[in-house]
Order: structure tokens, then sequence, then C-alpha cells
């Protein structure tokens, strides 16, 4: 915003400054050169005079009112100091919260990742143990509710269950399967499984004691069966086949060792 201010100056042009000067030095010289004398210079007295009779003169002095425009709140803006007002309160508090939330987050995160690296340092430990303690194991002849005995199963496991498929008794013919595996893990590869094993845990013994080519094969067997028992689904024939065929090769029992003569 802008103010309006007037004011009364004294102004006085320049020519006509010029003039009134010119006018003084010449009613001096008058003075002295009428008098046929050398004068001397003309005293602060008689200049007062003669200023106020040039003033006197309307054509030569007087006075004038003139308007200027400035801005006065521009002028107040630049000559106070600059200051810095604070952040507002909720921006404080959401910049607090956000803290806070990041440090929560960062510690549930590392209680989540410290857990579950004890759960699987246990499960290994339980896998080592049952390998390392094989000798001391009692050899179970069910697991879960499944006989693995030697005499309770065929001699050609491979060749029986191909025969149940065949007939269309699919889920006869992998509980063979099945059984058959862990039978022969436990009695003839020593693959320390228990009564209490889980299909995964077997497979995981299977993979610590065997070769990749044979724990593969047990890792496709178990997976045929689970589909089966809690997928409700039928493996494909071309599949189950191949196991069946392959059972022998992979899983053969190990002969006995003919008694040395003394």
């Amino acid at each position: 915003m802008s103010s309006r201010s007037s004011g009364v100056h004294s102004v006085l042009d320049p020519m006509k400054a010029c003039r009134t000067t010119l006018l003084l030095l010449a009613l001096c010289a008058g003075h002295g050169l009428s008098c046929g004398q050398t004068v001397p210079p003309p005293s602060r007295e008689q200049v007062q005079s003669a200023r106020d009779q040039v003033r006197k003169d309307p054509n030569l002095g007087g006075t004038r009112q003139e308007q200027t425009l400035r801005l006065k709140d521009m002028d107040a803006w630049k000559s106070k100091p600059a200051k810095s007002e604070p952040p507002p309160m909720w921006l404080v508090g959401m910049a607090r919260w956000i803290a806070d939330a990041g440090r929560l987050l960062i510690w549930a995160l590392g209680a989540v990742a410290v857990a579950l690296f004890l759960v699987g340092l246990r499960h290994w430990i339980r896998v080592r143990a049952d390998v390392v303690n094989i000798k001391t194991l009692k050899l179970p002849s069910h697991v879960r509710e499944l006989d693995i005995r030697p005499e309770s199963l065929p001699d050609q496991i491979g060749a029986t269950a191909r025969g149940l498929w065949l007939r269309g008794e699919h889920h006869a013919a992998l509980s063979l399967l099945y059984r058959g595996a862990l039978s022969r893990l436990v009695h003839d590869h020593a693959v320390p499984i228990r009564a209490a094993s889980t299909e995964g845990e077997c497979v995981q013994l299977a993979a610590l004691s065997l070769s990749p080519e044979r724990s593969a094969f047990v890792s496709q067997l178990v997976s045929a069966w689970q589909l089966t028992v809690y997928g409700a689904r039928t493996p494909d024939s071309v599949s189950v086949l191949a196991l069946c065929t392959n059972f022998d090769v992979h899983l053969s029992p190990i002969a006995p060792q003919p008694e040395t003569k003394r």
C-alpha cells in the first residue's frame, strides 16, 4: 500500500537563482560606482536587504507546494528484521509419529527374524541328531499307521504296485510304493526315520543319507503319495508307472553279505 504525503518547499529554479545572484552583484556594484570610490564588500545586512527585495519580486522568488508519493509499508517492511517462524504443531506430531512407528517396525522385523532362525535351528539340530544317533535308534515297525516291516511287503514292490495301478487300484498302488520306500530307507539304507516322522522329514533325512539321484526319486514318490492322500487327486499314469519301474533301480534292497569261512 502506498500513502500520500504533502509538504511545502521553497524552490528556486536554477535560472532564477542565477539571475538573483547576478542582480545582487549588480546592485552592489552600482552602489559602489555611484559613489565614485572604492567600496568595501557589502555587509551581511546589505546582502540580506537585497535578498529580501529580490524575494518580493513574484517573477524571481516565491514558494510552491508539491505532492509526492512514497511506499510507507515497503519502508517499514525493509526496516523490520526477518523472523523465523516455528513449524506447526501437527507437522511436529506427524514427524514424531513416523519416527516411533519406524522404530517399532524395525523391532518387530527383528523379532520375527530371530524367531524364524530359532525354529530353523531347532529343526536342523533335530534332523542332524537323528543322523548322528542312527546306531542307537530302534528300527520302527510302523511309521504313523503304515506297516513298514519287510515281511509285510512283497519282494517285487515295483512290479506289484504296477499291477495294482493297472487294475485301477490307485490308492493301494501308491500306498504300497510309499510303504516300500520307507521300509527300504530304514532297513536297507540306514535312514534314521522314526515312527512319528512326517513325509517332509522323511524326504529331508533321505537327502542327508542318499545320493542326489536316489533322494530325488524319493521326493517324487512322496509328492505323488501326498497328492493322493491330502490333495484328493490322482497323479497321471505316466509318472506313477515310471515310479513303479524305477523303484528297484533307486531303492533296491541290499543283498546280505555271505558269511566268511573260518
